[in-house]
């Protein structure tokens, strides 16, 4: 199908690919849950939210080591599981998000971002985002922090543009500043970096995880070891799919008072654009 932006048809891909991370997990039993705004719309809605037009999972670490080895013999034709670092042999930055591309479809016409990135982001995806664990100290766990953000403003030097105009006053000093670093600095090495630090504290059961592929605007989340170990199912559109068991404190943390709808002008799809197109 070739459409010019149709929110239930990008929803209908987002679920197909929603179902094959479902169908491996369950498979080779590797655990995940729905998150951020999908783990929302599942609570909330049933299913999507009605205006979104993305899609996120979360697994622990151990749970994405294993997922990606079996995923890309997995994926069905269409599908493609797409590293961080895949871009001009790690040289340039998007984000340290690992994701399933679909490949049926175009986020837009080819321009000079879509092709700084070989074209391999100019699809529809789901995000996989990474918990790491957080150590108990709290020094040591806001220091944890606050190096990665700065990793991140470093690996920031390497994407195609920046558009200062999306930061606030207070933020445009770290950006400018980071990023003009950074360019300084392989992004092959930030990456390796960025993995090492990820990685530091999970020989050791402690308390609380993050989020360690984040964003900076998100990677302060902590999850409680709890809300991240037990997992349950619901309905999802047309199917089930893992939640996490105590989907109310996650969300809490992550919205507040998520089953508040937000005002009307604020309903409207935030990652597409008008011309997405679905191939199939």
């Amino acid at each position: 199908m070739n459409n010019a932006y149709g929110l239930l048809e990008v929803q209908e891909a987002n679920l197909r690919v929603l179902k094959e991370i479902d169908r491996i997990c369950e498979k080779y039993r590797i655990g995940y849950v729905l998150d951020a705004g999908t783990l929302l719309g599942a609570v909330r809605h049933g299913g999507f939210i009605p205006w979104d037009d993305d899609a996120d999972v979360v697994m622990t670490r151990n749970a994405w080591e294993a997922f990606r080895k079996v995923a890309p013999r997995e994926l069905p034709e269409g599908m493609s599981l797409l590293f961080p670092d895949s871009f001009d042999g790690g040289r340039r930055f998007y984000d340290f998000t690992p994701r399933i591309i679909y490949e049926f479809s175009r986020r837009r016409k080819p321009d000079g971002e879509t092709a700084y990135y070989e074209e391999k982001l100019n699809h529809l995806w789901v995000d996989i985002f990474i918990l790491d664990r957080l150590p108990d100290n709290p020094a040591a766990a806001k220091t944890l922090i606050l190096r990665h953000k700065a990793l991140y403003l470093l690996a920031m030097g390497h994407r195609q543009k920046l558009d200062m105009k999306k930061y606030t006053a207070v933020q445009k000093l770290p950006v400018f500043g980071g990023s003009t670093a950074g360019k300084a600095v392989s992004m092959r090495a930030v990456f390796g970096l960025q993995d090492r630090l990820a990685k530091k504290y999970n020989r050791k059961k402690t308390a609380c995880w993050y989020y360690s592929n984040y964003d900076p605007g998100y990677i302060d989340i902590r999850l409680k070891d709890e809300w991240v170990t037990e997992r349950t199912r619901i309905r999802f559109e047309d199917t089930t799919l893992s939640i996490p068991a105590h989907y109310d404190e996650v969300l809490t943390c992550i919205y507040g008072d998520y089953m508040k709808l937000p005002p009307k002008e604020q309903r409207v799809p935030s990652h597409g654009s008008t011309e997405i197109q679905i191939y199939g």
